[in-house]
């Protein structure tokens, strides 16, 4: 592949910066509400996971409840 220069790889990032398309605005929130709905069961997931690991090593060192 051979070098360009400086003004060929300008013009080149400006042709492929115009092949960018963006999201509308509903599409952007209805991502965000899908992350903080999975953030939330994800975090769901591994609080009770360390619970019960956390229960499961009392019960083996003999802490017991």
């Amino acid at each position: 592949m051979a070098k360009a220069g400086p003004i060929t790889f300008f013009k080149q990032v400006r042709i492929e910066a115009r092949k960018i398309t963006w999201p509308s605005r509903q599409e952007t929130m209805v991502s965000t509400i899908a992350v903080f709905i999975m953030v939330f069961f994800a975090s769901l997931f591994l609080y009770f996971a360390d619970q019960i690991i956390a229960y499961v090593v009392r019960l083996i060192v003999g802490l017991g409840l």
